[in-house]
């Protein structure tokens, strides 16, 4: 009899311990008529989120150049680390979307030539997707989005255009564009741009050079976004990243800025998500 009660108890607590694993789908699509395509993105599910009836709050995070959706999930670990956040309680119980950037043309921006406009894609077609599918608190208040390297640079770029939908915003080791309009052409060259006009330099250094955005836009609207910016001390992309403290600070903008020990890698990255999820819990609770 004593076997039998011990026995039930264990298998009571693995399903405890079952019943508070979080899922990941890695390999979902929507259509995009945008794009002309139908898009990959990967989704993480909080470990209540088959048993509770309650909606989420949502971290849009975006993969840097060379990976697509699936890397969070595999190199990034998304599934283990956001469950010990949720369960230690150092994170609220979140949606995690992670969409696919990496496939016809790389990149989270619309491209100067008007040809792929992946940026109206996010916005228009896959954030209402995904937004209308589960069930997500569709509000500013509830919505975040962070990223490494490529993807920090689209965290910086996104939250800049459109601060009235994102509560905060970390970019982690990002991109964060040309700093001047000459600048812009080995950007856009690397894009797929050959001899761009200057027309096309200015337009890519206004749209997407996170210091011109930063210096041309107000500072309520800025503030109006929780920052949390980390970079490597070994990072090839620290100066970028040291030059947009600079210019949040002389705007009196309130941000984190961390430069930690590390490089532009995956250790690095790994380290840091259990941070972001904790800063971006900090601005879904109430005050």
């Amino acid at each position: 009899m004593k076997k039998h009660l011990i026995l039930a108890a264990f298998v009571c607590f693995a399903g405890n311990l079952l019943a508070q694993t979080g899922k990941v789908f890695d390999n979902l699509t929507v259509t995009s008529k945008i794009l002309k395509s139908e898009r990959k993105f990967a989704i993480y599910l909080p470990p209540d989120y088959e048993t509770s009836q309650r909606s989420y709050p949502v971290l849009y995070l975006l993969h840097g150049a060379g990976d697509d959706q699936t890397g969070w999930v595999q190199f990034g670990e998304v599934l283990r680390i956001a469950d010990k956040a949720i369960l230690d309680g150092t994170a609220t119980a979140m949606i995690i979307v992670m969409p696919d950037a990496d496939t016809g043309v790389r990149g989270y921006f619309n491209t100067i030539d008007g040809k792929w406009n992946y940026e109206d894609f996010f916005f228009q077609e896959l954030m209402p997707h995904v937004e209308k599918t589960y069930r997500i608190k569709a509000d500013k208040r509830y919505r975040a989005v962070a990223g490494l390297s490529m993807g920090g640079g689209g965290t910086f770029i996104y939250a800049l255009h459109h601060p009235e939908l994102f509560s905060s915003a970390c970019p982690l080791s990002a991109s964060t564009g040309p700093l001047t309009p000459e600048d812009g052409r080995r950007w856009l060259e690397r894009s797929g741009t050959e001899n761009p006009t200057q027309a096309q330099l200015e337009d890519y250094y206004n749209k997407f050079g996170v210091n011109k955005i930063i210096d041309g836009m107000e500072a309520e609207k800025l503030k109006s976004v929780k920052w949390y910016i980390d970079c490597g001390d070994d990072d090839f992309l620290y100066e970028g990243n040291s030059l947009v403290h600079i210019a949040l600070r002389k705007k009196e903008v309130p941000h984190e800025f961390r430069i930690r020990d590390g490089g532009h890698n995956w250790t690095y990255w790994r380290t840091a998500l259990p941070t972001v999820l904790s800063f971006v819990s900090d601005t879904f609770h109430q005050k």
